[in-house]
């Protein structure tokens, strides 16, 4: 297990998690390693929970991470990040948004938003990379690439070179956004 490299990505329905997981899962490929991936969906269509697990290896033979073992946790929503923080071993790199995405139960006042979100943030992860993902895309001219920006900060964690991303960026968006995308994943990589 000792040459496979898990990461987590999480965030709400609608943030683009499977397709930061996609460039993910393209990056290791052409890298050549072995890659299995992992989605849970759960009510992403209504701005509930989203999961994408990828893990890339010499020889990888589930797509499934156990709790404790992942290298890095990228997370478009500071809740889901600290909803999925067991998933990230003992000073793993963690990349969150500074992005807090109310969900229904909090807009119809069936629940509440904790008021101290980024607190717990800091005080759970020892590894912290805290990113303005929907500040980076906006400023490139399309707040829906923030799933890149956290991509690009989480870039740095892992040992592909810059080049291979930007292959993998172009192999999984499409052609009218490829050059925005590439902008916002080389300003959130420089951070």
């Amino acid at each position: 297990m000792s040459d496979t490299t898990s990461v987590v990505l999480v965030g709400v329905g609608g943030q683009g998690i499977l397709l930061a997981s996609e460039i993910l899962a393209q990056a290791a490929m052409l890298a050549g390693y072995d890659v299995k991936t992992n989605e849970v969906h759960g009510m992403a269509q209504r701005g509930g929970s989203v999961m994408a697990q990828v893990r890339y290896g010499r020889k990888v033979y589930s797509p499934l991470i156990e709790e404790g073992t992942a290298v890095a946790l990228a997370s478009l929503e500071q809740i889901e990040g600290l909803r999925a923080a067991h998933y990230l071993k003992e000073g793993g790199l963690a990349v969150v948004s500074s992005q807090q995405v109310v969900p229904v139960t909090v807009s119809s006042g069936v629940a509440e938003y904790p008021g101290d979100a980024a607190e717990r943030v800091a005080k759970v992860f020892s590894n912290l990379k805290v990113v303005d993902a929907a500040s980076i895309a906006a400023e490139a001219g399309n707040s829906k690439a923030a799933n890149v920006a956290v991509i690009g900060a989480l870039s740095n964690g892992l040992e592909f070179d810059e080049e291979l991303w930007i292959q993998a960026i172009k192999k999984s968006v499409k052609a009218s956004f490829i050059d925005l995308n590439i902008e916002v994943f080389k300003k959130a990589r420089a951070l």
